[in-house]
């Protein structure tokens, strides 16, 4: 914050403590500062510089003559205001400049964490443009993913892959690169113990999709992980509304991908006008065959229901 006291022939600026230079204030000196949106309070420290009062705020400034006569000053603390309210448009409060780079300042987020940011990122975050995440929460958060996930986060990638991590399985203490989102979503194996996909256990699923014109569809599959599947991979618009209808378990995949085709070789024959032409959905699922019209749903529930009985 600027100050603005007089104390034996010195003045507070900046939280800076100055001595008042005794020489005299030239006329055009003053009317040259008026021009560009500040008053001349005193000459400080030496010949050369000059305390400006900015019209705009209040504050004090200290500035070169020089810069003065030939170029528009900046008020510093009109620039801090300015970097405050992109902060909070960001979602973050202003600290302070990064006193290592004038490029940078020092943010506080919401999380309590101190952040370390270009001015020019945060005005992009304030602008929608970009986001911004604090790194001790995202890291709290891999954390955890891979914790859920029956993996120990160890370290980021060895060989330098800022989208991978090395992560060690509790269950062989096998260690193993792992890419971030596959992670998350749950669609890699362990080297050390995982089963191949056709032997591991999959799941038939039925699941509903809503197109933004209102029409209703129902995909039939199977997956290891039904709920990565639906988010991670067919949902292309996060904004569509979408469920797993049922998920059906089986004792391996290939069991899974055998009766799966055998019902699809069904419905084609039974219900081949329910079959829907992909374009209707190409920019909303992310899939190119095996969707049907809403008033099959209840048809390949019945299907699954049987399976499931069969099952038992």
């Amino acid at each position: 914050m600027n100050t603005i006291s007089h104390s034996q022939n010195m003045m507070t600026i900046q939280n800076t403590l100055l001595p008042i230079h005794k020489g005299s204030l030239q006329p055009h000196w003053i009317a040259t500062a008026k021009s560009k949106g500040f008053d001349i309070v005193a000459r400080v420290v030496d010949r050369l510089h000059l305390a400006l009062r900015c019209h705009q705020c209040g504050a004090l400034n200290k500035v070169r003559l020089f810069t003065l006569m030939n170029s528009q000053p900046n008020c510093s603390a009109c620039i801090e205001q300015v970097w405050a309210s992109d902060a909070a448009a960001a979602g973050l409060e202003f600290l302070s400049r990064d006193p290592k780079n004038r490029h940078y300042g020092l943010y506080r987020a919401a999380c309590g964490h101190q952040l370390r940011r270009q001015f020019e990122l945060i005005k992009r975050v304030a602008a929608l443009q970009t986001g911004v995440r604090c790194e001790t929460c995202h890291a709290a958060s891999e954390i955890g993913v891979a914790q859920a996930r029956g993996w120990h986060l160890l370290c980021p990638d060895p060989e330098g892959d800022q989208n991978y991590r090395l992560y060690k399985h509790m269950d062989c203490g096998h260690e193993q690169r792992v890419a971030r989102v596959n992670m998350q979503t749950g669609r890699f194996g362990c080297g050390g113990c995982s089963e191949d996909w056709v032997a591991a256990p999959s799941f038939l699923y039925a699941m509903s999709f809503t197109l933004s014109n209102g029409r209703e569809l129902v995909k039939l599959g199977f997956s290891r992980d039904p709920g990565s599947r639906l988010r991670y991979q067919l949902q292309r618009d996060m904004d569509m509304p979408c469920a797993i209808l049922r998920q059906i378990p089986m004792s391996t995949g290939q069991d899974a991908i055998r009766l799966e085709k055998r019902l699809h070789a069904k419905l084609l024959r039974e219900h081949a006008d329910c079959v829907v032409d992909p374009e209707c959905y190409r920019t909303q699922i992310r899939v190119k065959s095996e969707i049907y019209d809403a008033r099959l749903t209840k048809t390949i529930l019945g299907h699954l229901d049987k399976i499931e009985v069969q099952a038992a």
